[in-house]
């Protein structure tokens, strides 16, 4: 799997699960401290999370961390 389908895959999880919790980009972000164009970005397979970023993720959207790294 190359790169760029990884990253859409990624954020295509991102993106169900912040849905599935009621929440905006905006939301997210804000909890997050970052910004909305980052998460935007990260749902549109844009821009690469870092495994620390990813791991808090999982903690604020309260998911395992294999549901936003699952690729199947």
């Amino acid at each position: 799997m190359d790169k760029a389908t990884l990253l859409k895959k990624f954020g295509k999880n991102v993106k169900i699960e912040r849905i599935k919790k009621d929440l905006t980009q905006e939301q997210l972000a804000e909890i997050m401290n970052v910004s909305q164009n980052y998460i935007a970005n990260i749902e549109r397979g844009k821009a690469n999370m870092s495994l620390v970023k990813i791991y808090e993720l999982s903690n604020y959207l309260n998911v395992n961390i294999k549901t936003l790294i699952n690729f199947d």
